[in-house]
């Protein structure tokens, strides 16, 4: 069995972060480890509190997996702070980590920022030269690039820049009043669409964990990069066409839509 490794935050309600990340490596054929960046109390409508590992405990959980079951793929979603981004890639590096996916959690869906200046500024110059792939929304895409996004056009001349500056591939994500779900891989120079159809489904808490993992996912399994994201996507519209609806705000996805057996569905 392939292995796949989550840094992220715990998501107290289990529709994002680190639960998120697992169940969609679980559901997506590796076997799920996790480094665990930050505790949160949150549900379907918010966060109501933020606990922080320390630097020091977050580089023993890294060494602890590296050193006994080493990751096929890393998954890399939100880190709030500069010195937690820096003992990340300090440890990646040490251990030569592969098929690095980054998550760059930058701006909320709301359009509310939620890394500082100096987590920005680690996250840019520490963390995402050592990634495979990054997958920013259209926000996120737009502080990395620099560039107002408007349309496909943009999308292109941004995930360009963006690849070009940090050396890895791209997958800009659409939505966001761009398209429908669209998104534009790019990598070695050229672009390549991933056409997608919005999903009419409210509950949509943790799709850019589940994608990004998804991938992480996919690359551990061999599959190159295209079909990574080519699978990914197939998977992602399969939790949200499943329709879950739980909770009281924007609810999690049915990350175990195809996730079949005896102990499953009675």
């Amino acid at each position: 069995m392939k292995t796949a490794l989550t840094i992220a935050g715990s998501d107290s309600s289990g529709g994002a972060g680190i639960q998120a990340d697992i169940k969609t490596m679980t559901a997506n054929g590796v076997f799920a480890m996790s480094a665990i960046t930050a505790l949160t109390a949150q549900n379907t409508t918010g966060v109501t509190a933020i606990f922080d590992t320390t630097p020091q405990f977050l580089a023993q959980q890294l060494d602890a997996v590296f050193t006994d079951i080493y990751p096929d793929a890393v998954k890399i979603g939100m880190v709030s702070s500069a010195p937690l981004i820096d003992t990340i890639a300090e440890r990646l590096h040490f251990y030569g980590a592969k098929h690095i996916v980054v998550d760059p959690v930058m701006v909320a869906t709301s359009g509310a920022k939620l890394l500082q200046d100096d987590a920005v500024q680690a996250l840019t110059e520490k963390l995402l030269p050592l990634a495979e792939v990054l997958t920013p929304n259209i926000p996120e895409a737009e502080i990395l690039s620099g560039m107002n996004i408007a349309n496909a056009a943009d999308m292109e001349a941004a995930a360009r820049t963006i690849s070009e500056r940090y050396g890895c591939a791209v997958l800009c994500k659409g939505g966001h009043q761009i398209n429908d779900a669209d998104d534009l891989l790019w990598q070695g120079g050229t672009g390549k669409w991933f056409k997608g159809k919005r999903i009419a489904n409210p509950n949509t808490h943790g799709t850019g964990c589940t994608l990004s993992s998804a991938i992480a996912s996919n690359l551990a399994k061999g599959y190159d990069l295209d079909t990574a994201v080519e699978r990914a996507k197939a998977y992602i519209s399969g939790c949200l066409s499943a329709m879950l609806d739980l909770g009281h705000g924007s609810g999690p996805m049915d990350h175990t839509f195809n996730l079949k057996g005896d102990f499953v569905r009675d």
